[in-house]
């Protein structure tokens, strides 16, 4: 039997180099494929109490595994350093994701600290957070009190036998919907509620969210089961095309294309047309958006990823626990996004058929579960 080697974590990740002419930011910046920085993503833990099937199986996930330790998480002040670094080069929102972001302890002091930062124009920042809604039913008025704009919450079926094969660890449907009650009378909204696709294991439940969750508060997303990293066995046949989602609902509830919101937009929009209410698709594997992705992932140890889809991050925590000051921290950062050139799901879609999980040169792709989704 061949080993199987799991690519957690990221033990290969150079320290940012840093430029010998600095410079300040400008807040206007692109790479070399003319796409601005806007978002950034920051996984604040590598731990979570669901063991999803697609995410963090328990074959690899298990009772043995061992997590990062403390002293390698970025603190707080250092979080926050590095976003204020990211808002003067254009960062308008900012995700807190993880692992489940909502078992990082007083998660809320964090969110305050990004509250009070402003972008060079003076206006707050979209400050929103991805969880699986576990502990959402108790913490989502404090999340709210702290500054927290929006929730996205993970659910997978309503069915809850579907759910609870999905998660793995015998969590209940009924407690993601009291959370998402809890986050919805906080504030905490739109919420939007996120639904992992996989042909064989929960794609019977498209028509059933679909008519749980139209003309309610929430927006449904629908999500291509994706390549990410290499724990959790992608295969190309357990992919539901977002084209065939959309073909199962609007048989029933015919749906219509609306303009997207914003430039680089993850999820295609369609309305009822009826008017009652939208559904989201996210569509990487089978209609890529690279072209419009303004999103760079900063990992719970302070790892830059210009790609969801990267096989190795760039170090920033060693830059600022050697004493470099923010101008420096600002300029590498600069050199980093204007050499980015990742365009992996354009690529793979070109080339669906010749599908590998592993990036350049045949090396694994970092886990989702690691840099957040």
């Amino acid at each position: 039997m061949s080993e199987k080697i799991i690519m957690l974590a990221d033990a290969r990740s150079p320290a940012l180099a840093v430029p010998d002419t600095l410079e300040a930011p400008t807040g206007l910046l692109s790479d070399a494929l003319a796409r601005p920085l806007h978002d950034l993503r920051i996984s604040v833990t590598d731990r979570c109490n669901f063991r999803c099937v697609y995410c963090m199986p328990k074959e690899v996930f298990d009772k043995d595994y061992a997590y990062l330790p403390h002293s390698s998480l970025l603190s707080f002040e250092e979080i926050t350093r590095v976003a204020s670094l990211f808002i003067a080069h254009g960062v308008e929102k900012i995700r807190l994701t993880g692992g489940e972001p909502l078992l990082r302890k007083n998660i809320e002091g964090l969110i305050a600290q990004l509250r009070a930062l402003r972008t060079p124009s003076g206006r707050p920042l979209d400050l929103t957070l991805t969880t699986n809604g576990s502990l959402l039913a108790r913490k989502a008025r404090a999340l709210k009190d702290a500054g927290l704009d929006r929730v996205t919450v993970s659910l997978d079926a309503l069915d809850d036998a579907v759910f609870r094969r999905m998660n793995d660890v015998d969590f209940a449907v009924s407690d993601v919907l009291d959370g998402m009650a809890a986050a919805h009378a906080a504030g905490l909204g739109p919420i939007k509620v996120n639904m992992v696709v996989k042909g064989g294991m929960n794609d019977d439940q498209i028509l059933p969210m679909a008519r749980h969750f139209k003309n309610t508060p929430y927006i449904l997303r629908f999500i291509e089961y994706m390549d990410v990293g290499a724990s959790n066995g992608w295969n190309m046949d357990e992919v539901v095309p977002s084209g065939e989602v959309v073909r199962r609902i609007s048989a029933e509830m015919p749906l219509a294309p609306v303009s997207a919101n914003y430039a680089g937009e993850t999820a295609a929009r369609w309305r009822y047309q009826d008017g009652r209410g939208e559904i989201g698709l996210i569509s990487s594997v089978t209609q890529a958006f690279c072209q419009d992705c303004s999103r760079i992932r900063l990992s719970t140890e302070g790892k830059l990823y210009t790609c969801l889809f990267a096989t190795r991050g760039h170090d920033l925590r060693a830059l600022m626990r050697e004493g470099r000051s923010d101008t420096e921290l600002s300029t590498a950062i600069a050199q980093l996004w204007r050499k980015r050139a990742d365009r992996y799901s354009d690529t793979r879609t070109i080339n669906t058929a010749g599908l590998e999980r592993s990036g350049a040169g045949g090396q694994k792709r970092i886990e989702m579960s690691y840099i957040g989704g």
